[in-house]
């Protein structure tokens, strides 16, 4: 038997309890009774007892709550994975380590931890039982990180494909994190970005495609200088995505004029960097920046004979000049302050030999690191010190300058628009903050063998992929700034200003519908409360169990309505 629904054509439909039969071996039905006089109730009690469902009185003691487990931050990172085709852009064909890697990524956007601890971690969660992890250990976990390394010069070139195409710019720079330990290979001791001094490190580059998002990682020895990296970087833009025709952005420290002469012999690859403080003291010293037409204008381009084929705009910050006099100064107070101190000493005889009173100054003036401003006269006990003057204001004269250069003609890019995709690295130093912050923890490393760092960094780069795309995604719930495209538009030199909308997100800290303005991490802890719940009827012969899912509030719904918004 089971219940049909007639409609009329004016009236409400008719509800019917029908039987089926066969006659002469055909599939007939017949009507029973006509049940639509009985209470909606009545009638879903009468369907679903047919279906064979049992049923069951509600009340407090009839019904328990068993389990409960967060589902709120992975059905967020799944659909966010979903929306972005991750599945299809680490492998097109479905296999476990697929489903490792995707449960890690997912693991490491919610809540990142080591492989051991993650394991552990999403036993919690409805992550391994969504994904089929559910009897992983972290030695699997290693074994699918393996695999995911050997994939990589596939995965990129399909990122590339995504956000690069000729013409594109790219975005690069290179940063580093500590390691444990004293047994990876890559681990090496260099200039140090994390401020733990002692610490072996190792470095990798991140390219991006102009907004930050994040196309290739490359991991180096930790030693390796930020120069020595470049080139290949090239030849994975050129040989790796095929690109024809490219812009490479990298700071002054980055593309040098060693890598510039190596860059003008390559069809194809233009750049974008600035000038290091020695040259461009060259160039006012010789007239080539005239000060005085700042007065008119904070930037001008101009060409000159020691850059040839190149375009050099000049820029002047007047509020970055104000910051660096007033540090400047304060370094140089700091300094006269404690060699006042060490003069003093002298004089009482508790310093008395040349070497001793050496080093004592040199403690000094290497921790402001004012040395190059003072004067030092060091002798058999005596001591005296002078700031000079002339060196100061060979400083100060650079105070809020920077020179822009580039392969870029005016023609195909304009002053502006060359001074605002240079200044764009900070979309990649905002991802390195991101990989070293509680948001991915790519730091301390842990891993002893060379290729498990690497396949290590660049899952975190995959799941820094999704993470970019769930920020952007969720700005309107953020105290991000919403108004993007004023970034193509305002002055490429003054200062960052903040949209009016995003300021007052961030001086009320509530948006227009009243919730609050939250952080990503915030957001992401506040979807916790969508559990999915085990719930056990207790009072049939046979305890039965259902699944039943936390209903979203209205800002949770509406952060999972933002993800549908992301597109590739």
């Amino acid at each position: 038997m089971f219940i049909a629904t007639v409609p009329n054509r004016k009236s409400p439909p008719a509800i019917l309890l029908r039987e089926s039969y066969r006659e002469n071996g055909k599939v007939k039905s017949r009507t029973l009774a006509n049940l639509s006089m009985l209470p909606p109730g009545a009638i879903e009690v009468l369907r679903r007892s047919l279906k064979g469902e049992r049923l069951a009185p509600l009340n407090p003691d009839s019904l328990q709550i068993v389990d409960s487990v967060p589902h709120g931050p992975v059905q967020a990172a799944l659909d966010a994975m979903k929306r972005l085709k991750i599945a299809e852009l680490i492998d097109a064909r479905p296999s476990r380590e697929r489903d490792r890697v995707m449960a890690m990524i997912a693991a490491r956007v919610i809540e990142p931890h080591t492989k051991l601890a993650t394991v552990r971690w999403w036993q919690s969660t409805t992550l391994p039982s969504l994904m089929g992890v559910e009897d992983c250990d972290e030695e699997d976990l290693y074994r699918a990180l393996d695999w995911l390394l050997e994939r990589q010069d596939k995965i990129e070139p399909k990122l590339a494909a995504r956000h690069l195409d000729n013409d594109a710019l790219a975005l690069y720079d290179l940063s580093s994190s500590y390691v444990e330990g004293n047994q990876c290979p890559l681990a090496k001791r260099g200039y140090n970005r994390d401020g733990k001094k002692g610490k072996l490190q190792i470095n990798y580059g991140l390219l991006t495609d102009a907004q930050g998002r994040p196309i290739a990682v490359s991991v180096f020895d930790g030693n390796v200088g930020d120069t020595r990296t470049v080139m290949r970087q090239v030849d994975k833009l050129r040989e790796a995505f095929s690109l024809e025709r490219c812009v490479l952005i990298g700071d002054r420290g980055m593309i040098t004029q060693t890598q510039v002469d190596a860059l003008r012999k390559l069809d194809g690859i233009d750049w974008i960097t600035a000038l290091r403080p020695e040259p461009i003291r060259k160039l006012l010293h010789n007239g080539a920046i005239q000060p005085d037409l700042f007065d008119e204008r904070n930037l001008f381009s101009f060409i000159h004979p020691d850059f040839p084929d190149e375009r050099l705009i000049a820029c002047r910050n007047p509020a970055l000049a104000r910051r660096r006099a007033e540090k400047r100064q304060s370094m140089l107070d700091a300094t006269a302050k404690a060699l006042e101190t060490v003069r003093g000493m002298v004089a009482r005889g508790r310093l008395r030999t040349q070497d001793a009173i050496g080093v004592r100054v040199g403690k000094v003036v290497n921790q402001y690191k004012m040395a190059k401003h003072v004067t030092l006269d060091i002798q058999q006990g005596r001591f005296d010190f002078a700031i000079d003057p002339d060196s100061v204001a060979a400083e100060a004269a650079l105070d809020g300058l920077y020179v822009i250069r580039s392969s870029v003609s005016e023609q195909r890019m304009d002053d502006a628009q060359t001074v605002r995709h240079y200044k764009s690295l900070s979309q990649v130093e905002r991802a390195f903050r991101t990989f070293k912050s509680l948001d991915l923890q790519v730091r301390p490393i842990h891993h002893r063998l060379e290729h498990r760092v690497r396949a290590h960094i660049f899952l975190c780069m995959l799941a820094y992929y999704v993470q970019w795309h769930l920020r952007e995604a969720w700005r309107p719930l953020l105290f991000s700034d919403e108004d993007q495209h004023a970034k193509t538009l305002r002055d490429p030199v003054a200062p960052a200003t903040r949209s009016a909308a995003a300021l007052d997100k961030a001086h009320t800290q509530t948006l227009d519908d009243g919730s609050p303005v939250h952080s990503y991490r915030t957001l992401m802890k506040s979807l916790t409360t969508i559990t999915r719940n085990t719930c056990c009827i207790t009072t049939t012969d046979a305890p039965a169990t259902f699944e039943v899912f936390t209903t979203p509030n209205a800002s949770q719904q509406h952060a999972f309505d933002l993800i549908k918004h992301i597109t590739l």
